[in-house]
């Protein structure tokens, strides 16, 4: 049997692999899944089983990450939820997403809980999934287009930057014009708004000391009677606290002469003294007004009364009436704005068509340009990967009005065989067609994300139609991470790391399980896939087939 063949002193190494985007999956009751987990070198990485092992039950789990649909179908009979964990990069941050038989679904990034969507946006950034009859990005026009575009990316911002422009002031001379009888009724109800405030002259903070006043004037009756009682207790009555306090003051003449501390009380009596006949002068001034001001009482009630009338309209506090005096004032200024500048909007939104014309003209020449030799790239790959008579042009079509991308649609049609006309993708080419053009778009302007699956890549294709896919997919995994489910062995040799997927009877249920092989082991999953067994002549086919490929 041949060994696997050595390069010679003077090989150069090929390329290294890429490093891991995805480093490791973790899989929880998924289908025929009990427990898988699962860790992910860089480079390119082949998954094979037989027929009905479940291969594409990776490319599934990873689907659930990208937002797909999770179905209570999917999980594992007998059991409540399936539970899918990816961890990405060096830093390993994690995507789960976890599914219940009731239908509910949670996902999380770093365990922090995120909407599905969410989810599938943050993954849909590091991985890219082209399924064998799901290749829905490629049929999608803003996609074909963004194939084009990406080799112009100064003449596509310009063109929308311009475009963005023109809309925007197309857009506010419609509304303008739509609302012309509305925005007169706006201004009289805002302008009376803005008057009925602004003749109150509000001020904040005003209202507390005005309920103050007004209780103080309500009832100066009983704040005179008050005063009265205490003036006739301190000053005024037969005996009254200022004349026992002044007989104190003299009670302590005597002794004030020979002891300090008789001195000193007498001081703060005399200080006491002072301070209730001051006292007993304000007292005698409110016993003495004890009729309220009429004009005063009515300027008070009458203030409060507007105020209180502001706040049940544009309330519901004092400090609310005035944030919506300074909303309608901003509101006035840009209807006025709006009205003055209506007259020259017109002449604006001509000028700035004529430069959005400008650069569509600019980004149509571009595309022209670029169109033939990129699809000339793309023909060139594909007709390695099984379909020598395939054809590919970027078709441009004027649009009649200017779109956001450009002053034309961008179609990319497609034919596979001799003598059938070019078609869009979706009508003329079959699910591995699709995966192949997916391929050779990957290689020849990159994948997108760090990491990209293929399933089932080699439908319909072997000899060396294999063997180109299996070099394409080779050379794509020095740039990224490639993960490709295969049923091929030459797509499998040229691999970098080598997974079996088996399907196993234990306790009366079937398992899924996903393990790396070893050298022996591949040689003879090599074997299997080439000729159904591993009899020698299988072995030493895969030997051939392992020593081209290294």
């Amino acid at each position: 049997m041949p060994s696997r063949r050595q390069p010679t002193p003077t090989h150069t190494p090929p390329p290294a692999p890429a490093a891991p985007a995805l480093t490791r999956l973790e899989v929880r009751r998924l289908a025929t899944i009990e427990t898988l987990d699962l860790d992910l070198p860089g480079g390119f990485l082949a998954f094979t089983g037989e027929t009905g092992a479940g291969k594409s039950i990776i490319v599934d789990a990873l689907g659930l990450l990208l937002g797909g649909r999770g179905g209570s179908d999917l999980i594992r009979s007998g059991t409540d939820d399936l539970l899918v964990t990816a961890f990405f990069g060096e830093q390993e941050q994690s995507a789960s997403r976890r599914i219940t038989v009731q239908g509910r679904s949670t996902a999380r990034l770093d365990g922090e809980v995120v909407a599905v969507r969410e989810l599938g946006e943050w993954t849909g950034e590091r991985l890219t999934i082209h399924w064998q009859h799901s290749a829905q990005s490629l049929l999608s026009p803003a996609h074909q287009r963004d194939l084009l575009d990406r080799q112009l990316p100064d003449e596509l911002a310009a063109y929308i930057q311009a475009y963005r422009a023109w809309q925007q002031a197309t857009s506010r001379l419609e509304t303008l014009r739509r609302n012309e009888r509305e925005r007169a009724r706006q201004l009289d109800l805002l302008e009376f708004q803005a008057k009925e405030i602004g003749d109150a002259a509000p001020q904040a903070g005003e209202e507390e000391p005005l309920q103050a006043e007004l209780g103080r004037l309500s009832n100066l009756e009983s704040i005179a009677a008050g005063a009265a009682g205490a003036l006739e207790l301190l000053s005024e009555g037969e005996i009254n606290a200022a004349g026992l306090i002044a007989e104190a003051v003299r009670s302590l003449n005597s002794g004030a002469k020979y002891d300090e501390t008789s001195a000193q009380l007498q001081t703060e009596l005399r200080t006491a003294l002072e301070a209730v006949q001051a006292v007993v002068g304000e007292l005698r001034s409110l016993a003495e007004d004890s009729a309220p001001d009429p004009e005063e009482l009515e300027r008070v009630e009458t203030r409060l009364s507007l105020l209180a009338r502001l706040r049940t309209k544009y309330g519901p506090e004092l400090d609310d009436v005035l944030e919506f005096q300074a909303r309608v004032e901003q509101e006035l200024s840009a209807l006025n704005r709006d009205e003055q500048d209506a007259g020259t909007l017109d002449a604006e939104v001509e000028r700035l068509l004529q430069v959005v014309r400008q650069h569509g003209e600019r980004l149509g020449r571009a595309r022209a340009v670029h169109a033939g030799p990129l699809a000339a790239r793309l023909v060139s790959v594909v007709r390695e990967l099984g379909m020598p008579h395939a054809r590919m042009e970027f078709q441009l079509e004027p649009l009649a009005e200017p779109g956001p991308h450009g002053l034309q649609d961008v179609r990319l049609v497609f034919s596979a065989n001799p003598g059938e006309a070019l078609g869009s993708l979706s009508e003329v080419a079959s699910g591995g067609e699709l995966s192949r053009v997916m391929l050779a778009i990957s290689t020849v302007l990159g994948a997108g994300t760090p990491a990209v699956v293929f399933d089932e890549v080699d439908a319909g294709i072997g000899g060396a139609a294999a063997l180109a896919v299996a070099e394409q997919l080779y050379t794509l995994a020095r740039d990224r991470q490639v993960l490709v489910v295969t049923h091929l062995a030459q797509i499998a040799a040229r691999a970098d790391h080598h997974f079996k997927v088996e399907k196993v009877l234990q306790g009366g249920r079937t398992h899924t399980s996903v393990r790396p092989l070893s050298a022996q082991e591949r040689l003879h999953e090599i074997a299997r896939m080439l000729s159904g067994n591993t009899s020698e002549a299988a072995l030493q086919h895969a030997g051939e087939l392992l020593g081209l490929s290294g």
